[in-house]
């Protein structure tokens, strides 16, 4: 069987960095922290007391107000990246077969408000059982791609991604599969998170996740830092239109890359620390590059999960160094949460959207907040620190790994 080309068509973002794509990769280049005091609630109470929030936003600018309330915060986010995209990718909806256009979409979490609220008014009335009948379906974390299929009416594959902070990732690699084994013509793929809650930050919190600088928020993501002390909570939403190749030449779609391989692994190690020799992720890179039929010195970029936390990030780094040997070298590395934090479930596709600009625009974003060398990193890896580089890319991987040991990779291509 001859396996389609998939390409991207269409790209939309919702970040603390950005309201858009375009602002989003500005920020990119520019190495814009998203990091401040929460706003969203009263944090003052708890350890972490901020966050990176989506800004200068407000839904009824997208959404009429009766529309938005049915929606928990994840799903509003969802709504607004995807419209984005389709709008991005020229795509005339009357004119192509929509049963063979799916929505595959990402949440590591999802409608974490609407259960928090739902549980604090049960809990603050009399006990008696009275719910909101949006309850359930604003929750549950498959709802964002229903509402993007009704929206459109998209009647192909359509579900959901969970696997922690992997689950957009996921969710790209399930939509390059879809179409490339012809079971779609284009899938509408990407992920959402709103977490920034109480109970996200104080669960979090809990487990010394997060990191504590409440005196310098926008300096506190510093992956590969000798002083990074754990990740900053990010919200947000990115998606992308991915598409058989010949459907897109066929309607003059404009191509921003192509998608050549996916690789997914379990660390089979523990529920939130990675392998400390980062096994799952050597079998999460080495499938994706073997799925994209390409040597392991063809990759120039790689934007990678780097969280900020002590283990992840020495461990990744381990990985890149076991893959690809003295090739690890001549690479560049990133970690773009330095900049918008970590959006959880939504990690995956925002950072897969920085490797689209990094191949189109030959530019690769910083680490940024980088103070001191860490002894326990090989100082000869190239982490882009502080600005952003130029450089030929044609080739990027992004990484992305969830509690549980979920290990995903995604390759991108430059089109040619």
């Amino acid at each position: 069987m001859e396996l389609k080309r998939v390409v991207i068509t269409g790209i939309g973002a919702l970040t603390p960095i950005g309201n858009n794509a375009s602002d989003y990769f500005d920020s990119l280049k520019k190495g814009v922290s998203g990091a401040a005091k929460i706003t969203k609630f009263n944090a003052e109470k708890f350890k972490t007391q901020f966050a990176c929030e989506i800004k200068n936003f407000n839904i009824e600018d997208h959404l009429h107000r009766k529309e938005a309330r049915k929606l928990d915060v994840f799903s509003q986010y969802a709504i607004v990246t995807a419209d984005e995209a389709v709008l991005d990718s020229g795509m005339n909806l009357e004119e192509v077969d929509t049963t063979r256009i799916g929505v595959i979409w990402g949440a590591g979490i999802g409608g974490l408000k609407t259960l928090q609220d739902e549980c604090e008014n049960f809990f603050s009335g009399d006990g008696t059982p009275k719910f909101n009948p949006f309850f359930i379906p604003k929750m549950i974390a498959d709802i964002a791609a229903g509402h993007i299929s009704i929206k459109y009416g998209f009647m192909g594959p359509n579900f959901a991604t969970v696997s922690a902070c992997a689950s957009s990732t996921n969710a790209l690699i399930d939509a390059f599969n879809y179409i490339r084994l012809g079971k779609a013509n284009a899938i509408l793929a990407g992920g959402s998170e709103a977490a920034v809650t109480e109970t996200g930050v104080g669960g979090f919190n809990a487990m010394h996740a997060l990191s504590q600088s409440n005196e310098s928020p926008q300096t506190a993501s510093r992956p590969f830092d000798k002083n990074r002390n754990g990740f900053v909570l990010g919200e947000g939403s990115g998606a992308m239109m991915l598409e058989e190749y010949d459907h897109a030449i066929a309607r003059g779609a404009k191509i921003y890359a192509e998608v050549v391989g996916g690789g997914a692994s379990g660390d089979a190690h523990h529920i939130t620390a990675p392998h400390p020799e980062g096994l799952g992720a050597r079998n999460s890179m080495n499938e994706a590059l073997r799925e994209a039929n390409i040597e392991p010195s063809a990759i120039d970029y790689i934007n990678v999960h780097g969280t900020s936390t002590p283990l992840g990030d020495i461990a990744e780094s381990k990985a890149i160094q076991k893959v690809f040997g003295e090739h690890a070298y001549n690479l560049n590395i990133s970690s773009t949460k330095s900049m918008t934090g970590h959006l959880l479930g939504a990690a995956g596709v925002i950072e897969a959207l920085a490797c689209v600009l990094a191949v189109t625009e030959n530019i690769v974003p910083p680490t940024i907040n980088h103070t001191e060398v860490d002894p326990e990193l090989d100082e000869k890896l190239n982490f882009t620190f502080n600005k952003a580089q130029e450089r030929e890319v044609n080739y990027a991987l992004s990484n992305t790994f969830g509690f549980g040991g979920h290990n995903a990779t995604l390759i991108i291509k430059k089109y040619k």
